[in-house]
């Protein structure tokens, strides 16, 4: 009994310690001169309101462009090439030239030449015009004969990038052939070669180059048909980007 009344008895001196220093502590005293210190009081969680935010409001930003290939402006674009703005095959190109042959073989003398001017309208899509003037010279027993064609080509053709100095390209001429005797007729002349950068703004372009043409006359005891003749050879030609 006695032991609980002792037990008893710490907890209360206990509780009241704890009181007073909770007393203490609410009063800010000193507890050994009595003297009243400072007071201050510290607000937590309930500070100066914030300011009230704006308004919503809607507005009609334009969206952004979708994703689309580039389109060519049209025109002519000069300086294109080294040290210009504009690369080989871009919209706008314009590329002179052409392409000089000489095949001296026996008795077989051969001589072409076809001034070129090509134009990109769109990424390494071009349109071109090709002049090509053909003569031939042969001699059998003694005999010689000559014979001579012109061919005015419209070309489309697309141009492979394999690097930036190098495109791969295929092309196919269409247009009329003319030859003496037969006179006009068809001509088919599909290309296949290189475009190779050289210098500033030159083109070196070797092509193999099949052309067809219907300006042969073939003459049969059942009268007359227009016939067709092939050639196939490898040209080269050089342009030059304006």
């Amino acid at each position: 009994m006695k032991f609980s009344q002792y037990i008893l008895g710490a907890g209360v001196m206990a509780g009241m310690t704890a009181m007073s220093s909770v007393t203490f502590a609410q009063t800010g005293g000193n507890m050994s001169t009595g003297a009243v210190v400072e007071q201050r009081t510290v607000q937590v969680g309930n500070g100066t309101t914030p300011a009230a935010l704006p308004p919503s409001r809607s507005d009609n930003d334009p969206a952004p462009p979708v994703a689309a290939p580039l389109a060519s402006a049209g025109g002519v674009v000069s300086q294109a090439g080294i040290g210009g703005s504009t690369a080989y095959g871009r919209p706008g190109v314009v590329e002179l030239g052409g392409s000089v042959g000489l095949t001296i073989a026996g008795d077989l003398t051969a001589f072409n030449i076809s001034p070129t001017v090509g134009w990109f309208f769109t990424d390494n899509l071009q349109i071109s015009g090709i002049v090509g003037f053909n003569y031939a010279s042969t001699s059998v027993g003694g005999v010689s004969t000559s014979a001579s064609s012109l061919n005015l080509l419209v070309e489309p053709s697309y141009h492979l990038p394999i690097n930036q100095s190098l495109f791969a390209f295929l092309g196919i001429g269409v247009g009329l052939g003319y030859s003496d005797g037969p006179g006009a007729g068809f001509a088919l002349a599909p290309r296949l070669g290189m475009n190779i950068m050289v210098g500033r703004s030159g083109i070196l372009s070797p092509a193999l180059q099949f052309v067809y043409s219907t300006t042969d006359v073939i003459r049969t005891p059942q009268g007359t048909f227009i016939g067709g003749s092939t050639a196939f050879g490898l040209n080269v030609g050089y342009t030059v980007m304006l």
